[in-house]
């Protein structure tokens, strides 16, 4: 126990002068967004909801908070901050401040863990060295907790567009043979198919709200296949690029990818049902065949010692 003091004394110190200076930064920030907001022309403060502003206060502040704290995690040059957003947006979290949640969060995660760890450690019994490795052990969990949950959902996320683009590619291919553009076309599909395939409609959405704001088509298109994060998605935006480009068929181009994907998921499915055989083999050998070995082979065994027994 006298070892451990000077590490709780240093971590107290540490958390201490960190817990001041976040609320230092959180009220300079109140302060700047209070000054901003009645900077404004007054018919624009008379006109917004007292209710909202004060939501609008706390979460700006939870966001400021969750900022200072996850400082010290977020990724430092801008080709990490880039992956990083990039991998939240394909796990389904577009906002701007989703980076910084995420760091917060991974910080937050280390500090419980390495409490709980100390819970664990200081009553233990043994050498310092075994303490040390259970205390880096158990905290090393927490850090790498929130980055197995992100791989969780984003993996699940992107399995769930792969399955349903087919069925949406489908119903989009009817729709431009009929006459509808593009745009007309992903509109139509995310309000037949929003009850049934809710991720992949959701991202057609928001593209379809892009191009509408005036955004190329090229850079939507694009974006869309770098946000899901979807390999056949991106297959596809790269076809529907080239199909605006050289003027060429959208729905032929949206036939044959839709074709391709199904024929894939076919492979995928029958790759899957060719490895059924080996992984079967597993349980059976430990958990069938002694089962099957005692009833077949466990009377004669019986019979056999019995025998013996009475020579």
């Amino acid at each position: 126990m006298a070892d451990l003091a000077p590490i709780l004394v240093f971590f107290a110190v540490v958390a201490g002068i960190w817990g001041l200076l976040s609320f230092i930064s959180q009220r300079n920030a109140r302060i700047q967004e209070r000054l901003a907001r009645h900077s404004r022309p007054q018919s624009l403060v008379e006109i917004e909801d007292p209710k909202a502003v004060k939501k609008t206060e706390r979460f700006q502040g939870l966001t400021e908070m969750a900022k200072s704290i996850s400082e010290p995690m977020m990724p430092k040059s801008e080709g990490e901050q880039s992956e990083l957003k990039i991998k939240l947006a394909n796990a389904g979290f577009r906002s701007e401040s989703a980076a910084a949640v995420y760091s917060g969060l991974r910080l937050l995660f280390l500090v419980v863990f390495f409490l709980i760890a100390l819970g664990v450690v200081i009553p233990m019994e043994g050498t310092m060295l075994t303490k040390v490795q259970w205390l880096v052990g158990i905290t090393g969990v927490g850090f790498y907790l929130p980055t197995l949950g992100l791989w969780y959902l984003r993996s699940k996320r992107q399995q769930e567009i792969f399955l349903s683009l087919p069925d949406v590619l489908d119903l989009m291919v009817v729709c431009v043979e009929a006459g509808l553009g593009l745009d007309a076309a992903m509109r139509k599909v995310c309000d037949e198919m929003k009850d049934v395939h809710k991720v992949l409609c959701d991202e057609l959405q928001l593209a379809n709200f892009q191009l509408q704001m005036g955004r190329p088509k090229r850079e939507v298109l694009h974006d869309l296949g770098v946000r899901t994060g979807v390999d056949d998605v991106r297959s596809l935006a790269a076809i529907l690029i080239q199909a605006d480009r050289f003027g060429s068929s959208v729905a032929q181009a949206l036939r044959v990818q839709s074709e391709s994907m199904r024929t894939r998921r076919r492979q995928i499915a029958e790759e899957k049902a060719a490895k059924t055989a080996v992984q079967m083999l597993f349980p059976l050998i430990l958990f069938i065949f002694p089962g099957i070995f005692v009833v077949l082979v466990g009377p004669a065994a019986v019979q056999i010692a019995r025998e013996m027994l009475k020579k």
